[in-house]
C-alpha cells in the first residue's frame, strides 16, 4: 500500500526578520517495512544554501542558511511511502534474561545507550504507577510493555496542543491528560526508571477516519536486544505498526522538532500547519 503525505508548515512574522541557520526534520525514516519512494521539500524564502546531513542520532536533517529579510518562512514537503505487511510481535528477546524486567544491558550497550537511559526525577506516585503495572504483568517484559501502553491510553485523556514542549511527566500524571508528546515523555521516563533505554519519536500516524484530520504525532521506542527499537504508542494503546511513519528519534524531544532555528528581529510569530495523508 502507498501513502502520500503532504505537510506544510508556515511561520508568519509581524515584521521583517533575518533567519538564522535552520534545521528541518521532515524526511521519513526507512526500515524493513517502510520504503520512501519519493521526497520533495520546498522552502520559501529560498535558502542561500542547504545540505542534507545525518545528525548525531542518525536522523536525516536538511540544514539551511539564508540571506536577506523576510516576513514569513514556509516549508512544504511531500513524501510517497510504500509499506509492507508487518507484525510488531514477530520477534524474540535475546539473551533470554531480557524476557524479565528489570533487566541489565551489558557494558558496551550501556555506553551506546547512555543518553536514552538518563533519568529525570519523577514522583514516587508515578514511579509506583509503573511498578504496579510491572508487578501485575509478573515482570514479563513484553506483557508489561504492552499493558503499560494500553493502561496509559485507558487512564489518560488525549488533547491536541499544537505548540510547546511536553509537560513534565509528573504534571501529565497529575492532570491525567495530555498531548501525544506528553504521554510519550511520561512513558519514556518511567521506562528509564525501570532500567530500560527509551527514546522520543516524532512522525506521522495514519488511520482511517470519517473526517481526516491528521497532525504530527509522537510515540516511544524502547531498546530490547533481539528486536532493537520497539515502538509503543501510548496515545492509542498499541505497539507501532506499518502506518506509523517515523521522522526523527532522540533521547530528548528537543532533537526531534521538525523546525529548529532562530531569528534576528523583535517580531511576533504565528504558526500555521496543514497535514494530509492519503492512500494512493
Amino acid at each position: 500500500m502507498k501513502f502520500e503525505i503532504t505537510h506544510e508548515t508556515s511561520y508568519l512574522f509581524s515584521s521583517e526578520v533575518f533567519l538564522e541557520p535552520h534545521y528541518f526534520r521532515f524526511y521519513p525514516r526507512q526500515n524493513s517495512y517502510l520504503e520512501v519512494q519519493d521526497f520533495s521539500m520546498y522552502i520559501a524564502p529560498s535558502p542561500k544554501g542547504q545540505k542534507q546531513i545525518l545528525d548525531d542520532e542518525s536522523n536525516t536533517v536538511v540544514f539551511c542558511w539564508f540571506e536577506g529579510m523576510t516576513e514569513s518562512l514556509t516549508i512544504t514537503t511531500k513524501s510517497i511511502i510504500e509499506n509492507k505487511p508487518f507484525n510488531p510481535f514477530d520477534f524474540i528477546l535475546y539473551p533470554q534474561s531480557f524476557n524479565e524486567m528489570p533487566f541489565k544491558y551489558d557494558e558496551t550497550q550501556k555506553k551506546s545507550l547512555y543518553f536514552t537511559l538518563e533519568k529525570q526525577d519523577i514522583s514516587k506516585a508515578l514511579s509506583d504507577y509503573g511498578k504496579d503495572i510491572l508487578k501485575a504483568s509478573e515482570n514479563n517484559t513484553i506483557q508489561f510493555l504492552s499493558q503499560f501502553t494500553k493502561q496509559l491510553h485507558k487512564d489518560f485523556s488525549i488533547e491536541y496542543r499544537e505548540v510547546g514542549s511536553p509537560m513534565s511527566p509528573d504534571e501529565t500524571f497529575i492532570l491525567k491528560k495530555g498531548s501525544c508528546r506528553d504521554l510519550a515523555w511520561l512513558q519514556i521516563n518511567v521506562l528509564r526508571h525501570l532500567g530500560a533505554a527509551a527514546r522520543f519519536v516524532s512522525g506521522y500516524y495514519y488511520f482511517d477516519m470519517e473526517v481526516p484530520a491528521f497532525e504530527l504525532h509522537a510515540w516511544t521506542e524502547v531498546f530490547l536486544p533481539g528486536t532493537g527499537w520497539l515502538g509503543l504508542d501510548p496515545s492509542h494503546g498499541i505497539l507501532t505498526g506499518n502506518t506509523h511513519f517515523p521522522i526523527a528519534s532522540s533521547a530528548h524531544y528537543e532533537n526531534t522538532m521538525p523546525v529548529s532555528g532562530g531569528i534576528r528581529g523583535s517580531a511576533n510569530s504565528k504558526l500555521i500547519t496543514e497535514l494530509t495523508i492519503k492512500k494512493i
